[in-house]
């Protein structure tokens, strides 16, 4: 071995690095956790169309208005469903 190696320092300093890249992973996971049972909400239309998505952007409804359906068309809706669920995302 050359004269002034010492592998016994880095190899702690690894392991230290290491523990610390663990609890940072568990952080992350318990944050991803947490956000995944939180939920947001957005509405368009004036309410005729409310979407529910969750912190980690997954779509848990979507509510229509009966009273908007009986006067909207198809891409009125689509485009209505497509504002809200946009406007979640945002949010989230």
């Amino acid at each position: 071995m050359a004269k002034g190696f010492n592998k016994g320092p880095a190899m702690g300093g690894q392991a230290g690095m290491m523990q610390q890249l663990q609890r940072m992973q568990k952080q992350m996971e318990e944050a991803q956790a947490k956000l995944a049972e939180e939920t947001v909400s957005a509405t368009a239309g004036g309410g005729a169309i409310n979407v529910v998505m969750t912190g980690d952007q997954k779509c848990k409804s979507v509510e229509i208005s009966p009273e908007f359906l009986k006067d909207a068309d198809a891409e009125m809706l689509q485009d209505m469903v497509l504002s809200a669920v946009n406007m979640a995302l945002d949010e989230s």
